[in-house]
């Protein structure tokens, strides 16, 4: 079953209110979905709490786990670990940042401060260096390998250098609209076209897993 980790309602630039896509990622048999907007020191006290109000109404009434998270997006990298604080205590159980992606003009030190602010997902990071790489082992970040169009050209880079240096990695979708949620078959032919062999998809899967229940803990 699907677990996503980076999805985007339209309480920043998503189509869907929270309830219609937690509703979608059920009816395709997600597991799991985090909903991650992107959050900035403009929005990031709005954002947040109205996540986590939409998920903690709707618990009672959903067949999937539905976690609330922020995406940080585009901030000075200086600013990124106070960002990362204060996105936890307004209540994000998951924690991504926007990372270097080579079809945006992201800061150059974004991926490593994200990092060494502890953020749960480095999200679409790149072409990540090996230095960042071994950070990212060390402080326990996952990194992303994505569906998303335009970010996923890296995809490759990001799955051999991870794996070459046994870097934990996530598959998600970066989800903004209905299409693009996808399901686990998809998952999986995704990470074998970034050059994941067979017999390390599952522990794609189980990184993913493991961040669900530590987020589940923080509460």
């Amino acid at each position: 079953m699907m677990i996503d980790l980076h999805t985007h309602s339209l309480f920043s630039d998503g189509e869907l209110l929270p309830a219609e896509l937690i509703q979608r990622a059920s009816a395709m048999g997600y597991r799991a979905i985090a909903i991650t907007d992107h959050v900035d020191q403009s929005n990031i006290d709005i954002v947040i709490p109205a996540i986590v109000k939409a998920i903690k109404t709707l618990k009672d009434f959903i067949p999937i786990t539905a976690i609330p998270g922020a995406e940080i997006t585009h901030v000075p990298p200086p600013l990124i670990p106070v960002m990362v604080k204060e996105a936890r205590h307004l209540g994000a159980k998951i924690v991504v940042v926007h990372g270097e992606t080579i079809v945006e003009p992201v800061l150059q030190g974004t991926n490593k401060a994200a990092i060494a602010a502890g953020a749960d997902i480095l999200a679409h990071p790149g072409i990540i260096s090996t230095d960042d790489l071994l950070f990212a082992k060390e402080k326990g970040v996952a990194i992303e390998i994505t569906s998303r169009k335009g970010h996923s050209l890296s995809n490759g880079h990001v799955a051999k250098e991870a794996v070459k240096f046994g870097v934990p990695l996530v598959i998600d979708t970066d989800t903004h609209s209905p299409s693009d949620l996808i399901s686990v078959d998809t998952a999986r032919r995704i990470l074998l076209a970034a050059g994941i062999d067979e017999n390390r998809i599952e522990s794609v899967f189980e990184t993913s897993r493991v961040i669900i229940e530590k987020a589940l803990r923080r509460d």
